[in-house]
């Protein structure tokens, strides 16, 4: 199913920009550009009233605290636990930052290392070339629902990868994975585990890779796994019964999106390794006067700040604990009223992306800012994310259901093969009656 979203135009947004000329005097100017972004602000503002596909949590209103920071150039170069002569940084906040998220990964201080990213991609990047220097010419093994940045880090670390099958779920296929780490038993394995798949918020079984691993013959120093845990990064550790992952067990490293769930201004994220494995990645620089072992070099200092106020604004972990059962109680509440519509719906055991059918109008889908993959769509479930937004989208997609469907000459879409038929609600399937995952 071809995904035209990109030929709609924002009919609501049409200011032309133009390049800065001379002949504008002063005032003209400052009137014309507080004109642009004004209007653009209110583009925004009903942009994030209609956002429910991404990942992405737009209540972000604490962060204006610190617009006074704005006027400085904060630039945190190099190592996070290294100084430099670069007096306008942030890496006391930052540490702090990688000290809270150890404590909740279990890895005590003197153990890890890691930093703040510019995003999911570049902790992945990260990831994928410490397990490549760590275990040369090893295979990565990943599931076919991974994020797309693990295919194109493996592109840039030319590293080869098998991808592997998945369940209804999203979660790996243990069974398509043990059978191709025995094809390749001979090599080093490179393993990049999702907690919480992007289409379907699937999470992989670490301990039954674990074990698979293990019955394959591969021992702790022949793979190196990776947890991609972009936004469950800042579920899971909260869920009662929950999918666990920690550094108590045998994993190289673990990335997290600060501007998901937590929610920021401008992507961020956090990486984390074992302290032992980026030894051999460190380099000193006389330029600036201090060791860089990342990616970017140049790293944002902006962020570490407005990671650590959001997490402080928010009470830390009691803060978070709040917003999680308010995601999950509310993504509940949605999958009731599509299930309640007669309209397919899956989603997963303590999840907060729901996942339904694709809605035919190209036009609805932009309006209300939709992931769509196949005969899939998803809302996720984020922070910013209301009953009342929720009830708007519910009541808007029957309406336009009532127009596609009515007239009876286009049928419903059949999503027994992506969600599974005890959740599809097709003319064949429409007697489900179970639509979460147990």
């Amino acid at each position: 199913m071809e995904n035209n979203i990109s030929n709609v135009t924002d009919e609501k947004y049409t200011v032309a920009l133009v390049e800065p000329f001379d002949e504008e005097c002063h005032v003209d100017r400052r009137r014309r550009l507080t004109k642009i972004m004004s209007e653009f602000q209110e583009h925004l503002t009903e942009r994030s009233n209609h956002f429910l596909g991404y990942h992405l949590n737009q209540d972000c209103s604490c962060l204006t605290d610190l617009s006074p920071f704005l006027r400085f150039h904060i630039n945190n170069i190099g190592d996070p636990f290294k100084e430099s002569n670069l007096g306008l940084r942030s890496k006391k906040f930052e540490v702090a930052v990688l000290d809270w998220f150890a404590q909740l990964w279990e890895i005590e201080n003197d153990e890890y290392w890691g930093y703040v990213t510019n995003g999911g991609t570049e902790a992945n990047l990260q990831a994928l070339l410490l397990g490549r220097d760590l275990l040369p010419d090893g295979i990565l093994y990943t599931s076919k629902e991974s994020h797309y940045s693990i295919f194109k880090a493996a592109r840039i670390c030319r590293i080869e990868c098998q991808i592997i099958d998945t369940l209804i779920t999203g979660e790996i296929d243990c069974k398509d994975l043990k059978e191709k780490l025995f094809a390749n038993k001979d090599k080093f394995a490179i393993i990049n585990l999702n907690i919480g798949t992007t289409f379907k918020g699937g999470v992989d079984n670490l301990d039954l890779v674990i074990k698979t691993l293990e019955e394959c013959d591969f021992s702790r120093d022949r793979f190196y796994i990776h947890c991609d845990a972009a936004l469950y990064g800042l579920i899971s550790p909260f869920l009662e019964n929950g999918p666990k992952f920690s550094f108590k067990k045998p994993i190289g490293s673990v990335s997290v999106s600060a501007h998901k769930l937590l929610g920021s201004s401008m992507p961020c994220g956090v990486f984390m390794t074992r302290k032992r494995h980026i030894a051999d990645f460190s380099r000193n620089i006389e330029y600036i006067a201090t060791v860089d072992n990342t990616i970017s070099g140049s790293r944002n200092g902006h962020a570490p700040l407005f990671i650590w106020y959001s997490l402080n604004m928010k009470s830390g972990r009691m803060g978070l604990q709040k917003e999680v059962n308010k995601c999950l109680t509310n993504a509940r509440y949605l999958r009731d009223g599509l299930k309640n519509a007669g309209i397919s719906v899956m989603l997963n055991e303590s999840n907060i992306l729901v996942v339904f059918e694709r809605p035919l109008d190209v036009e609805f889908i932009y309006h209300w800012q939709l992931s769509v993959e196949g005969k899939m769509a998803h809302v996720i479930v984020m922070p910013h994310v209301t009953v009342r937004m929720l009830d708007d989208f519910l009541s808007d997609l029957t309406q336009k259901r009532e127009i596609w469907y009515g007239s009876g000459e286009v049928r419903r879409l059949c999503l027994a093969e992506d969600i599974g038929s005890s959740n599809c609600a097709c003319l064949v399937h429409g007697n489900a009656t179970q639509v979460e995952i147990e």
